[in-house]
């Protein structure tokens, strides 16, 4: 009997190990059933095998109250020799198998805690064999033994995963930070007293401690994203990273899969499992700029999130949930674009729990001085010039200027002084700037201009003025053509169009495809 069971099982391990099993103990002991289950809440069972008459039966669950089973799973050997259908009246499995006997043993792991049973039952009575019993406890231990191994490889395969899961999020956190690293901001402080500026610093002050959505409007180059720096940093969450992501710089088909990440073949290219902004974010906060470009049907996911703080990676069903709170910005006008149904209005409503307004620069002059003197510091010194100052001509000439492009735009004029600069005091060459830009020469559309057109109107004076009939279009068509000229049809780059126009290359191109501008240099006249 010990060299049959013994020699069938002695080769395997696992599944195959428990199969054989019970398929040599119910020839070995002349019984028409067998089965080996494992029981880890002290509740409920569940077959690894099971041997029915002539062959292997379906695996199944069964809750041990009321059954034979549930003393064997106490500790304790428990033999029925006969009635056991009247013995144990609530288990209807017994009356549809048709045995009458029963002969239970515990499997236990290596510090004596029992984790699952052995039991082989009869169609005919069963007298007491106590070569049978020491049998059954002997394969009972071989078996407790397979099925911690088993308990184990799960867990240290669960581990594993966690650990590569763990390493995939921080060499992704790692390439994020790198590349915040590399980025220039567009200054590292706050700088100005203005009346405009305190009451929004203000409002900073008041919802940056607790994890209320925040929607910053503005028009470009405000500083939208310094202050949604400020947010975080004065916020529970500054330990957790600050994740930026410029939704206008990100092509429709990616955006899903650089917000919610992807896993390994979900798409052509899907090579590896990407780790998504808003799961590098969990903890910390998420910066989403430019969040009216985003596709309507992406705009379905991150309202989920806003809700439920829970969404799956493109192509796969399991659901991650995270703890992140939303920091959005835009310089367009969102109602208009949920009134022309470019934008969800549920969304909107969901961003828009803090609205907060970036003042333009032509309504915080008073900035302007100190704003040119830190960016005069920090290119002079990046640059390796003496530049101490500003001459009085010029500082009157950006004081009176209206400054479309707002403090980016003042931060390039500096840059390109600075860069041109020949003594100790910033002049700036009058073709550089128009000596006279009164506020009503600037389109006062605020938050809701287009980066475009925002963009067409930094460099007055770059490219011919198109007649007053023309439409919107026509004059944005005109005007990049214009500069393209002065690149000769360079896009990116520190000599490209788009950083005259102050715009991603990206943004950029999207416009000329529109717009049919072509792309190829040579093709530029």
């Amino acid at each position: 009997m010990l060299r049959t069971v013994t020699e069938g099982t002695a080769s395997v391990t696992g599944s195959d190990f428990f199969s054989l099993l019970v398929r040599h103990l119910a020839l070995a002991l002349s019984v028409s059933h067998a089965f080996v289950a494992e029981c880890r809440d002290g509740r409920r069972a569940r077959s690894l095998a099971y041997w029915n008459g002539d062959r292997f039966g379906e695996n199944f669950e069964f809750d041990i109250a009321g059954t034979p089973c549930q003393n064997v799973l106490q500790g304790e050997t428990c033999l029925y020799s006969e009635n056991l259908q009247r013995l144990f009246p609530d288990d209807k499995g017994l009356v549809d198998l048709g045995v009458e006997s029963y002969l239970g043993v515990p499997l236990f792991d290596s510090s004596r805690r029992v984790i699952g049973h052995l039991a082989v039952l009869d169609t005919k009575s069963m007298p007491e064999d106590s070569q049978a019993i020491t049998v059954l406890k002997i394969f009972a231990a071989r078996a407790g033994a397979e099925l911690e191994r088993q308990h184990t490889a799960e867990a240290l395969q669960r581990s594993y995963e966690e650990i590569a899961a763990l390493k995939a999020r921080l060499e992704a956190e790692n390439v994020y930070l790198q590349e915040e690293i590399r980025t220039e901001h567009n200054f590292v402080e706050i700088v100005g007293n203005s009346p405009a500026l305190l009451a929004v610093l203000r409002k900073v002050e008041q919802i940056a401690p607790t994890d209320a959505t925040v929607l910053i409007l503005g028009e470009t180059g405000t500083g939208k994203e310094l202050i949604a720096r400020a947010i975080h940093d004065r916020s529970p969450r500054k330990e957790r990273p600050l994740v930026k992501v410029n939704c206008s710089a990100i092509s429709a088909g990616l955006v899903e899969s650089e917000l919610f990440g992807h896993v390994k073949g979900a798409f052509t290219g899907a090579i590896d499992r990407r780790v998504g902004r808003f799961e590098l974010a969990d903890g910390g906060t998420i910066f989403l700029d430019e969040i009216g470009e985003l596709p309507l049907e992406t705009q379905v996911k991150l309202l989920r999130v806003l809700q439920e703080q829970e969404f799956e990676p493109v192509g796969s069903s399991r659901t991650v949930r995270v703890n992140v709170r939303i920091i959005a910005a835009t310089n367009r006008d969102l109602e208009q674009a949920v009134q022309a149904g470019r934008f969800r209005s549920d969304l909107f409503y969901r961003l828009n729990v803090f609205p907060l307004l970036m003042p333009p620069l032509r309504e915080r002059r008073s900035d302007i001085p100190s704003l040119a003197a830190f960016f005069l510091e920090r290119f002079s010194r990046k640059f390796g010039k003496t530049v101490e100052g500003v001459s009085q001509a010029t500082m009157r000439r950006l004081s009176e200027y209206a400054w479309p492009g707002n403090i980016r735009e003042l931060q390039n004029i500096v840059e390109r002084g600075v860069v041109l600069s020949q003594g100790s005091l910033l002049t700036l060459d009058p073709n550089l700037l128009p000596t006279e830009t009164s506020d009503s020469q600037v389109t006062r559309s605020g938050p809701q201009e287009t980066t475009a057109g925002a963009a067409s109107r930094s460099h007055p004076g770059a490219g011919t003025s198109p007649s007053n009939g023309a439409s919107l279009e026509e004059v944005e068509r005109e005007h990049i053509l214009s500069v393209l000229k002065q690149t000769a049809g360079i896009v990116e780059g520190p000599r490209g169009a788009a950083r005259i126009l102050n715009l991603h290359p990206n943004t950029l191109r999207s416009r000329m495809k529109k717009l049919g501008i072509p792309t190829k240099r040579h093709e530029i006249s």
